[in-house]
């Protein structure tokens, strides 16, 4: 099902795990947006943006400018994300405590961020902390910026008793207004959260398991 920039893009993984999980998660992503836009998954074509987030290429236009779409794939797992209404991100991750450190959160967040992650007691600060960085990530890859956009510049709720918003962007006051954040219930040590540019949505959700040959 790949294509030549897929395929080469795959050689270059060094482990073979890494290989197979990108390999895997491609074609997954090419057998649902071809059925969701009927067509041979073979048949797509996508480009890049500046910072790398996939799209349809234009040259399927009747399809580009409707279909959005994003992935992300943790610890064995992949979350894909298709929607018309408008841009959209996705973010997966498996909770690691040891990474949920102050120094990081200090370094990454915005002070609200870590005001809100100081205040959360010690059995709820490694939850909080990958709430604050999964919803952070799925709003930057729906902007399609990457980390480029510094991620101490924008505000999103993080406690466990709290619905996932985005609160604040630095440059902009006006702009947390268009989007919607929500928490992917996904079970587990995992985490997930999406960002997609519009309101008044429903979110469905769906899961399957792809047997993998071991040998």
């Amino acid at each position: 099902m790949l294509s030549p920039d897929e395929q080469a893009r795959a050689n270059r993984f060094h482990f073979d795990k890494d290989r197979r999980h990108f390999i895997i998660a491609r074609a997954c992503l090419r057998k649902l947006l071809g059925q969701y836009l009927g067509i041979e998954p073979a048949e797509l074509r996508f480009a890049y943006g500046e910072y790398g987030k996939p799209h349809l290429a234009p040259a399927m236009l009747d399809h580009s400018e409707k279909m959005k779409f994003n992935l992300a794939h943790a610890g064995g797992l992949a979350v894909y994300a298709f929607t018309r209404l408008g841009e959209i991100g996705v973010d997966l991750e498996l909770i690691k405590p040891e990474f949920a450190g102050d120094d990081i959160a200090r370094r990454f967040f915005s002070p609200a961020e870590v005001e809100s992650f100081d205040r959360q007691p010690a059995d709820a600060r490694a939850l909080a902390f990958f709430n604050c960085w999964t919803r952070k990530e799925a709003f930057i890859k729906a902007k399609g910026m990457g980390l480029s956009l510094p991620l101490d510049q924008f505000d999103v709720t993080l406690a466990p008793d709290q619905e996932a918003s985005l609160l604040r962007t630095g440059w902009d006051e006006s702009e947390a207004g268009r989007w919607s954040l929500r928490a992917l219930e996904i079970g587990g040590d995992y985490v997930g959260a999406v960002a997609l540019e519009a309101h008044d949505w429903q979110l469905s959700c769906w899961d399957f398991a792809i047997q993998q040959n071991s040998g």
